[in-house]
């Protein structure tokens, strides 16, 4: 990927932002001034965090008073490890030193320190272990701050529990266990043990549980951080005993993890070559082989140890006070909260390499600077400036030596020897957001979040970050016939989007030799979408013009057409006369009574060529009706609306009919197939097609008249992901509102009107399965006829189809088994939301009899509220 200038319109240096608001043809030098005055009052004096907790716009200072304590401290914890030039030690006891000094002359500092301290180690969970050296450091001379600390953050602690907030409750364990050396008694370890109690619990309830599996992963990413900050000698052995009580679940396989893998290897021998890993399984074996080895944990920061010339300092830490840890109660009930929980898998696009760029999975590092980085892409998804900038600074907060100098070549890492890391922080960086990307069952954020993230990386250090996401680009298409059918369209999408951001540039010339491949083949699959979505994006002759001479056949005349040829306007064509006649009235916005007799004269003009009148009227109207609207999509839109009865008709007659809708809309937009599938998207809105005739039309109809071609067609699969992700986000919707209370503003669904839409989507599933079990099974009527005309070539395109067939079936097996998963899970809580409501109940009754009648119904109120509201935890997915 070439490298990308920002500097546009000159040498602006490194003020690249500004840069490119101003533009390079425009300069008055008045305007300029003012507007540096007005970025540098926004800017506050700080470096421009994008976070909510910043405060509000600082006025330039023209005294040379300096600002308040507090405001300084703040300005520094937010800035904390960030300079690369300043040692840790040194910021952290200027933060600490200032804090203790002013303690008891500024009341809004004692306030304000607290609250900062945990609300940085939940959304920049990268500073955690450097805040932490904070608190130690203060607590030499303020031990009080300290208990301030623990009382606030074991209440937050609780409350998350509570409210299965599993994230934030890892990330305020991630705080206290860097404060373990100064915890009294076993100091964190008691809450770990406690987790692991009711993740058995849960596991022996049901082996398919996830909140489990959940703890588990929280206690094994907790524990490096406590053996990290307190002496090893202490807890090694209570270490290994909470170890040896994980590995019980940890090294069981998932349930759902053969659904979730990201890989769909043809053959056994292939899979055994790449196995897949758990990220529980791999974190019990790192951690294992890093209690072997001491602990050694040689990526993770330890700023509160002083360097020897600062012995004073660190004789005060180890003789610090020590504080007990406030009481942190696990219900028994724990709730899985408001984000899906599902297995993970470890995914790296850096695998296999002959120079590890990236921390093998032998080693903790891959696991715990992945979980940080993780955390913070998926927490400042509100700015994705901010998030870019972190990534590209990875190697500000780990141990120094974790990592190779920025910016240095591939090529290059074969020159450094040991024990000198190889570990490129761009490679880390962009593995971690792919990681993201490619996450089944789906990520956590929309996936334009995360391309967005990877472009403003590319942008902000291009010669850095660009090498590494063009070896990633060429891991990932060397694999795209083995990798999942889903992710393949997710990398697809990623490529033709990041790819527009940068002038369309890529070197195609690499893959020349696959334009010849057949367009079963999975390579030229790729190529084609990623083709068909860079012209959507822009547009043909421009796309065009960017590829090499034998890419040129791919994009067809049709395609550099700004609106697609009417058939209808050829004389030799059957129906002609009809179709130039319909399209002049609906030009015209001419009342349904004048065109039914042109449509009757169709239908009497089929019958005597031995035509279905119904599919040869609906063709001829419905491509006029996209004729008419083909300026835009608002024509077309307006076009469909004023046609809505007769389209519906038509829909609702017989499956032919609707088959013939959706073969005139695909014919029509053929060059454009994005064109296409807007359109059938907004008739399913319309109601004038069902999402069963889609389906149908593609797996069946369709890809049977293409011999199974069509199964390697991303448009086409496009056309089924989005049909099917509509359906089961109406399931969802459905039920949520059946989970609801009657309340005068709330809309609610019966029963009968979920079963309904639950059983629409199990006969769309039923469907499907019936369709591509043909075709992957090698069944399809059409196969079979290949088979029989077996010249050899045939024997080698029915395999390829076989192979489509399949990994076509995985996707939606995986989308069916998880709507399932979702349903039984609802079962569940309304269950336990209505067992709870008549305990209330029954417990108001009882103290109504006692006299107590007005305290206990509103006691009712409340536990109903909070028992019956639930949060759907799955999002539609951004295709």
């Amino acid at each position: 990927m070439a490298d990308y200038d920002r500097r546009q319109g000159g040498d602006r240096g490194d003020r690249g932002d500004r840069g490119d608001r101003e533009g390079g043809g425009y300069s008055n030098p008045r305007k300029r001034r003012y507007r540096d005055d007005d970025e540098n009052d926004r800017r506050g004096g700080g470096r421009g965090h994008g976070y909510s907790h910043s405060g509000p716009p600082q006025r330039r200072r023209f005294n040379d008073a300096p600002p308040p304590p507090h405001v300084r401290i703040r300005k520094q914890l937010l800035a904390i490890a960030e300079n690369p030039m300043r040692p840790w030690h040194e910021e952290v006891s200027s933060i600490a030193n200032l804090f203790t000094d002013t303690w008891d002359s500024d009341e809004l500092l004692r306030v304000n320190f607290v609250d900062l301290v945990l609300q940085l180690a939940i959304e920049q969970p990268l500073k955690t272990p450097f805040l932490a050296a904070v608190v130690l450091v203060a607590n030499t001379n303020k031990p009080e701050v300290v208990d301030m600390l623990l009382t606030k953050v074991a209440g937050l602690l609780q409350t998350s529990i509570g409210q299965g907030e599993w994230r934030e409750v890892k990330l305020y364990l991630k705080l206290l266990a860097c404060l373990q050396s100064c915890l009294e008694g076993d100091g964190v370890f008691p809450i770990l043990e406690d987790l692991f109690s009711r993740a058995v619990d849960l596991q022996t309830a049901s082996s398919e549980d996830t909140i489990g599996t959940e703890l588990v992963k929280i206690i094994l990413l907790t524990l490096p951080y406590i053996m990290s900050a307190a002496p090893v000698e202490q807890w090694q052995q209570r270490a290994a005993e909470l170890m040896d009580k994980t590995e019980i679940i940890a090294s069981e396989p998932p349930a759902l993890q053969a659904l979730i893998e990201p890989y769909h290897d043809e053959s056994s021998e292939e899979k055994a070559a790449n196995p897949t890993m758990s990220l529980i399984g791999l974190l019990q074996s790192q951690l294992q082989a890093e209690a072997q080895n001491g602990w050694a944990l040689s990526c993770l920061p330890r700023p509160w140890v002083f360097p020897d010339s600062d012995a004073e300092q660190q004789s005060k830490l180890n003789d610090a006070p020590k504080h007990a840890l406030p009481s942190i109660t696990i219900p028994q009930a724990v709730i899985a909260g408001p984000r899906p929980l599902f297995p993970e898998v470890y995914f790296s696009v850096y695998s296999g390499q002959d120079v590890e760029s990236v921390p093998s999975t032998a080693s903790a590092a891959s696991s715990l600077v992945r979980d940080a980085l993780l955390d913070s892409i998926n927490i400042l998804d509100f700015n994705r400036n901010v998030t870019a900038r972190y990534l590209i600074e990875v190697d500000c907060y780990f141990a120094p030596r974790t990592f190779a100098a920025r910016a240095t070549p591939f090529d290059r890492l074969r020159d450094i020897e040991p024990p000198k890391s190889t570990w490129k922080p761009e490679d880390v960086a962009v593995d971690a957001v792919f990681s993201q990307v490619f996450q089944l069952p789906s990520p956590e954020h929309k996936l334009v979040y995360y391309h967005s993230v990877l472009t403003e990386a590319c942008k902000l250090a291009p010669a850095a970050i660009a090498p590494s996401l063009g070896r990633a680009i060429r891991f990932l298409y060397r694999n795209v016939h083995r990798l999942d059918l889903e992710l393949v369209n997710r990398f697809m999408d990623w490529f033709s989007h990041h790819l527009s951001n940068f002038g369309f540039t890529w070197k195609w010339t690499e893959w020349v030799d696959d334009v010849s491949l057949p367009d079963l083949h999975p390579r030229k699959a790729f190529i084609m979408g990623a083709i068909d979505k860079e012209i959507r994006l822009s547009f043909a002759q421009r796309i065009k013009n960017t590829l090499p001479e034998p890419y040129q056949v791919l994009i067809s005349p049709e395609k550099e057409k700004e609106m697609p040829d009417f058939k209808f306007a050829k004389d030799g064509v059957p129906f002609s006369t009809e179709g130039k006649e319909i399209a002049t009235l609906l030009k015209r916005k001419a009342p349904d009574e004048q065109i039914q007799p042109v449509i009757e004269r169709i239908h009497a003009l089929a019958i005597d060529h031995n035509l279905d009148p119904l599919v040869t009227s609906t063709d001829v109207f419905v491509t006029a009706v996209l004729h008419v609207g083909s300026k835009s999509l608002s024509h077309v839109l307006a076009a469909i609306e004023r046609n809505k009865d007769r389209l519906t008709e038509a829909g609702a007659a017989s499956d032919v009919a609707r088959a013939q809708i959706i073969s005139a809309v695909m014919a029509y937009w053929d060059a454009n197939p994005g064109v296409a599938i807007c359109i059938i998207e907004k008739l399913l809105n319309y109601r004038i097609l069902v999402p069963s005739a889609v389906i149908n039309w593609a797996l069946v109809n369709h890809a049977g008249a293409a011999r199974g071609d069509a199964l390697a067609k991303a448009h086409i699969y496009e056309l089924v992901f989005n049909t099917v992700v509509k359906v089961t986000g109406r399931v969802r919707q459905v039920v949520h509102k059946t989970m609801l209370k009657p309340q005068p503003d709330a809309v609610t669904v019966d029963a009968e009107t979920r079963d309904l839409e639950v059983k629409v989507m199990r006969d769309l599933f039923k469907a499907m399965e019936d369709a591509l079990v043909s075709w992957a099974t090698g069944s399809k009527d059409e196969m079979m006829e290949m088979s029989d005309k077996d010249d050899g070539s045939n024997s080698e395109r029915e395999q390829m189809v076989r192979r489509w067939g399949e990994r076509w079936l995985r996707v939606f097996r995986r989308r069916a088994a998880i709507e399932e998963a979702f349903l039984l899970d609802s079962k569940k809580k309304k269950r336990a939301s209505e067992a709870s409501f008549f305990a209330a109940t029954t417990t108001s009754n009882g103290n109504t009899a006692n006299g107590s009648g007005g305290e206990s119904n509103n006691g009712v109120e409340g536990g109903g509220d909070g028992g019956d509201i639930m949060v759907v935890t799955g999002q539609e997915e951004d295709a």
